[in-house]
């Protein structure tokens, strides 16, 4: 249930930041927050970090998912 719960808060978080036209993208490719949000929580094996693309003026213009190794 708390995963759950966790999902649908970074699904409505991403869902508010694209709404402000914000890309968004998960292993290099164009995604929607609901993909986003569930591989996000559904791999345990497999950790996201997101990474947070500026312009030149600091404003946000991409959110980048990308899948981080553990060695």
């Amino acid at each position: 249930m708390h995963l759950e719960k966790d999902e649908k808060k970074l699904e409505r978080h991403l869902r508010e930041i694209y709404s402000k036209g914000v890309d968004l993208y998960l292993e290099g490719e164009p995604a929607s927050p609901e993909e986003i949000a569930r591989k996000f929580f559904v791999n345990e094996d497999t950790v996201y970090m997101p990474d947070f693309v500026t312009d030149e003026d600091g404003t946000l213009r991409e959110v980048r998912y990308d899948k981080v190794e553990y060695r």
